[in-house]
């Protein structure tokens, strides 16, 4: 089975509607057989008391993408992905603009996923760095 980019992207936009994913505004931008892409804009909405970037909302962009890129490796008509485990080392301040999460697939087991996400600004430079680990399950 060919890898579908476009489906794929598409896929991951429209689950996010109603959710969490869209109140954060998160967007699936790219994918690849092994990889998947995702930006969040950084503004008041996502911001902690000290108008930064706030730890738990990148956690969440992380996660998200994360999860998703997961789907890219299951039969979602049997399957189902739980995050069990999420990591996150914040490196570097941001007050506004755009992060983008890029989650790649380091353990692809039949039941268990392992992702590093590296959250970037514009000018690629690393703002959090976080490791996923997800369990497939099937489907109930």
């Amino acid at each position: 089975m060919q890898f579908d980019k476009e489906k794929m992207l598409r896929l991951c936009n429209e689950w996010s509607k109603n959710t969490l994913m869209e109140t954060l505004e998160i967007e699936y931008v790219d994918a690849g057989e092994d990889f998947l892409v995702a930006t969040m804009p950084v503004n008041s909405r996502v911001h902690q008391p000290m108008g930064l970037l706030h730890g738990g909302a990148s956690v969440a962009l992380a996660e998200s993408v994360g999860s998703a890129a997961s789907i890219m490796f299951v039969n979602p008509e049997k399957q189902e992905v739980r995050g069990i485990e999420i990591s996150a080392n914040h490196l570097k301040a941001k007050r506004e603009g755009r992060v983008t999460a890029t989650a790649k697939i380091i353990h692809k087991g039949a039941s268990i996923h392992l992702w590093e996400i590296r959250i970037v600004d514009e000018a690629d430079k690393l703002v959090s760095l976080c490791k996923l680990t997800n369990m497939i399950l099937p489907k109930r």
